[in-house]
């Protein structure tokens, strides 16, 4: 399948899902640590067919990974959001390079005012200003506005 690149719009790897797709990923996304035979046993199918889906998930680009998911206070100390205004059509270059950095996690696009928005963690206050001033440094950036977060809610 191919990627789909923030400049043009295109089908969504989550198209081709199945009831069976959807339940798996649910199960994952509450505890992607469980066996394969566990999930096979909750899904009512064998083994051999969790693995075969999620390979193919992951193969088509739908499952990106597995993560840890930390308690508050663990791991990184700051964490913010990043709204980002590109210069024409620059997006995908800007894209790239905020892949590349460390500090950035996720990164969307979207409409509105802003083109993308970037999840940014560092460990203090001055880590988070060096990403933010990488990212404005970046000649496609034409502005940012940037929010930290300061607690979970849900």
């Amino acid at each position: 399948m191919p990627s789909r690149s923030p400049d043009s719009p295109a089908e969504t790897p989550a198209a081709g899902l199945d009831d069976l797709d959807r339940r798996l990923i649910a199960l994952l996304r509450s505890d992607a640590r469980l066996p394969s035979a566990a999930l096979a046993r909750q899904l009512g199918v064998s083994r051999g067919t969790v693995q075969n889906r999620i390979d193919r998930l992951a193969a088509a680009g739908v499952l990106l990974g597995f993560t840890v998911r930390l308690a508050d206070g663990v791991g990184a100390a700051v964490r913010a959001i990043m709204t980002i205004e590109v210069r024409s059509a620059d997006t995908r270059a800007v894209v790239a390079a905020l892949r590349r950095m460390p500090g950035v996690g996720r990164v969307h696009s979207t409409n509105g005012r802003w083109d993308l928005v970037a999840e940014i963690e560092a460990p203090d206050l001055a880590g988070l200003d060096r990403v933010l001033t990488a990212v404005r440094a970046l000649k496609p950036v034409a502005g940012s506005e940037t929010s930290i977060l300061l607690s979970e809610l849900k």
